[in-house]
């Protein structure tokens, strides 16, 4: 009896202890333990307020969110904001329900790894392997007489089989068809601008593979008399590949795809509320689509018998970030584990050779500073990237706007629910990815070593000679490196809209104020050689690497403007990049320096349109009363004039370069 009694008081102690692990994602913990200033968390249900009350539901968007945030494994913010139905009657609810379209892709990813880890599925075996009814796929051939412009189109043996690698990292040459799957009423033109249109996009139709009464194995049966669009392994191109996975799944487990995934996936996570569809009692809780019925295609309210793993499920803030703290875990979480940490480095790890070509979207690529791993899109590049973050973070996006990220380096995840229709300037605005900004702008910075000055008398004439904007680039935080705004980082308008072709780099829209377009740079243009360089033949990263440059410098290029035959020369000037700036404002106020927050976002304390005053402790450093004991230090050039200013000088510092002088 004492024996069972002692075992019985180890499995109490166990069990408590898992549910206090538990309770540390889903009850906020304090932010300052966490490394975070709670006053800067605070901005972030005022940013999504803002927008809600700029963008009325009639455009598309209902008018609320989730945002969860964990950090070292705890939860650090969870908050509703706004409303989950169009009407603004219902107040949003922490657990409410959101559609999370393609970020159902990494879920399925993880699915196919575990049968990876258990050694029943291999990466490289070919996908006929699986699925015999795929082995016969021919490859799509389109070519085009530069000469008369004549194209023709035919059919090509592939060089190699398709693998389950290649469905991991969208290198099979399955593809998504050219109209919006939830909206086909979307015009050719709009298809084109997402997806980079071609003939063969035609092909792949929605209602002739992707109907919601049939099955996976209905669905891969219909692909098998489509030509693939490219020859597996070469290109990375978004499409059908995870929803191929989810089948590849369900034949290698013996189980149809939705009860793998509740067994392996949902059920030892404790994902409560995730699945193919919402039952019946939990339907008060499911958001509102942002259009005025929900497209019949992705009807979450019953059952399907389609078990899409590119983008069927639905799942709240809590249940994805339980998700996402297993893979920042590497494979466990409370105890349970999911996957091997082998597993989760391989898809959190650049999977695409350097060889490949980038077709379609600006998620993935030199251009976005990003690269794709097995199911999940990886910062690569501080200097292309427009968002802060460490080097290997990881993330991916839905169709309506939900997104989440990964930070290995700072152990931090954040994910965003939100619905909003795509295309429409309301998802834009909340998918200008501010929610990374306002985050990691919100880490607090270690307080300096030495005790603080005594405050100094600095003359006037210094004060003034320090007043000025100073631009950050794109940095919020300490621990991230975007370009800094210092006339280094050449711009061109042309980076993120360009995919690499055979024969060059074709460009799809560029930034009508940028100097290419200002150049006579249009839309469907191909360049053909940068700076006497041929680059037919090169990979997008060399191409974007000869793009960059210094500020005022200029790039010579040969070019084949759309509907013309010949090549002809044209020189460019790289100008200043100023994108998502971040910036303070110093001026002169009553004796005294004062600085205030400008540009795109916030940074540390600063606010915009608030002076915060700055203390002399030498003739060219100043602190700041507030949390972080900010501390600034003034840079000057070889001819003393005055250049740039660091905060927190030392291995938190964040750099800026003057480029506005005087009292602006």
């Amino acid at each position: 009896m004492k024996h069972i009694a002692s075992l019985w008081t180890i499995l109490v102690a166990l069990c408590l202890s898992g549910s206090a692990f538990a309770d540390e994602l889903g009850t906020p913990g304090d932010a300052k333990s966490l490394g975070f200033s709670a006053q800067r968390l605070a901005r972030i249900a005022p940013w999504y307020q803002a927008r809600f009350d700029a963008f009325p539901p009639s455009e598309g968007l209902v008018p609320g969110a989730v945002v969860a945030i964990a950090k070292d494994g705890k939860l650090a913010f969870l908050q509703a904001i706004g409303f989950q139905d169009r009407a603004k009657t219902i107040p949003m609810k922490t657990n409410s329900i959101f559609w999370i379209a393609s970020m159902s892709k990494p879920v399925t990813s993880v699915a196919a790894m575990i049968l990876v880890d258990e050694g029943k599925l291999d990466l490289d075996a070919p996908i006929a392997k699986y699925l015999p009814e795929l082995g016969d796929m021919q490859v799509a051939l389109q070519r085009t007489d530069s000469a008369t412009g004549k194209t023709e189109y035919g059919l090509d043996l592939p060089k190699r089989p398709m693998t389950v690698r290649d469905l991991l990292r969208h290198t099979s040459g399955l593809i998504y068809p050219e109209l919006d799957f939830a909206f086909p009423e979307r015009g050719l033109a709009e298809a084109s601008a997402d997806f980079g249109i071609r003939a063969i996009h035609m092909l792949y139709g929605w209602k002739g593979v992707w109907r919601r009464e049939k099955t996976l194995a209905d669905f891969v049966s219909s692909l098998a008399g489509l030509p693939l669009a490219h020859q597996p392994g070469e290109v990375h191109e978004y499409g059908w590949s995870v929803d191929v996975l989810g089948r590849v799944v369900e034949v290698v487990s013996g189980q149809s795809f939705d009860q793998f995934l509740q067994s392996r996936v949902f059920e030892p996570l404790h994902m409560v509320d995730t699945g193919f569809y919402v039952p019946e009692e939990k339907l008060d809780r499911l958001v509102d689509s942002p259009m005025p019925e929900r497209p019949p295609i992705w009807d979450v309210t019953k059952p399907a018998k389609l078990f899409s793993g590119g983008g069927g499920l639905v799942s709240t803030a809590p249940d994805y970030l339980r998700f996402c703290q297993m893979l920042l875990n590497g494979g466990e979480l409370d105890g349970v584990r999911v996957l091997t940490a082998q597993a989760v480095k391989a898809m959190t790890t650049n999977a695409l050779p350097p060889d490949v070509r980038i077709f379609g979207g600006d998620e993935v690529g030199g251009r976005a500073g990003t690269t794709f791993g097995l199911g999940f899109g990886i910062r690569t590049s501080p200097v292309s990237s427009w968002i802060p973050g460490a080097i290997g973070s990881f993330s991916w996006a839905g169709y309506w706007g939900t997104y989440f990220w990964v930070d290995p380096a700072e152990k931090l995840i954040g994910v965003q629910m939100i619905q909003a229709v795509p295309g429409s300037k309301a998802r834009q605005a909340l998918v200008s990815l501010g929610i990374n900004h306002l985050v990691y702008g919100a880490l607090t910075v270690p307080a300096p070593f030495a005790t603080p000055a005594a405050p100094a008398i600095v003359s006037p004439e210094t004060l003034a000679d320090y007043a000025g904007t100073y631009d950050f680039g794109g940095s919020v935080s300490p621990g991230d490196r975007q370009g800094l705004a210092d006339g280094k980082n050449g711009w061109l308008g042309i980076e993120a809209f360009v995919a690499m072709e055979q024969e060059g780099l074709r460009i799809n829209k560029p930034d009508p104020g940028g100097s290419a377009a200002k150049a006579g740079v249009t839309a469907g243009d191909l360049i053909t050689e940068l700076d006497d360089t041929p680059l037919k033949g090169l990979a997008l990263a060399d191409v974007m690497a000869r793009l960059r440059g210094p500020a005022n410098t200029t790039i010579k290029m040969k070019i084949v403007h759309r509907g013309h035959d010949g090549a002809s020369d044209l020189s460019v000037v790289r100008a200043a990049r100023r994108v998502n700036t971040v910036q303070l404002r110093l001026r002169v106020e009553q004796g005294r320096l004062v600085a205030e927050a400008a540009g795109a976002w916030p940074i540390l304390e600063f606010e915009n349109g608030k002076a915060t005053p700055l203390v002399a402790t030498s003739g060219n450093e100043f602190t700041v009363d507030d949390d972080d004991h900010t501390r600034i230090a003034f840079v000057r050039d070889a001819a003393g004039k005055v250049s740039g200013l660091i905060l927190n000088p030392g291995p938190w510092e964040q750099k800026a370069a003057i480029v506005a002088p005087g009292p602006n």
